[in-house]
């Protein structure tokens, strides 16, 4: 009489395959997954160079103070007509009337608020492109271009723009604007 033997794995063969399967699995996790969560980084720091850019333009586009001529330029305005050491907005404007350089000082905006120069969201097929960015700006004298503000008024501003992206990376632009 021929007795069947049952075919199958031993305990040992099954607690082998688990501690291969766990060393593989803590491999690849450790391995492969903060790659592809660090992959999505240069498509930040892309549209973060983007909104900079963008924002360093609007501000050097604008006068270089409140009692500079608006004309092209004809009038030199000399350290007489110079506003004060006090930056920012003037009174009541907001960013769709900033006329001059130093009234983006303090300029803070996230999300959703983060619009276009013409106070348009920046969006995509209704996703907005800079949901979980942030921006802030500061305006500084700084007459001797050595990065550090100055005390007294002066004939040349430092614009600094620090743009916070979803992963916390703070991405800096700076630019000087001259009185000319």
């Amino acid at each position: 009489m021929h007795v069947n033997k049952a075919a199958g794995f031993t305990l040992i063969e099954l607690v082998i395959g688990i501690i291969v399967f766990s060393i593989a699995l803590v491999l690849f996790t450790s391995l492969i997954v903060p790659q592809v969560i660090r992959s999505v980084d240069p498509i930040f720091q892309v549209r973060a160079a983007e909104l900079g850019q963008s924002i360093i333009n609007e501000i050097a586009g604008k006068s270089f103070d409140e009692k500079s001529d608006r004309t092209g330029g004809a009038n030199f305005c000399d350290a007489a007509c110079i506003g004060s050491i006090n930056l920012g907005p003037d009174g009541s404007e907001t960013r769709a009337t900033f006329d001059d350089v130093d009234d983006y000082n303090g300029l803070n905006e996230s999300g959703g608020a983060i619009k276009n120069t013409l106070g348009e969201s920046n969006t995509l097929n209704d996703y907005n492109l800079y949901e979980g960015f942030s921006l802030s700006v500061s305006v500084v004298y700084d007459s001797d271009m050595d990065g550090v503000a100055d005390t007294v008024v002066g004939n040349t501003k430092l614009i600094t723009v620090t743009i916070t992206t979803p992963n916390d990376e703070d991405i800096i632009f700076s630019s000087f604007r001259s009185n000319y």
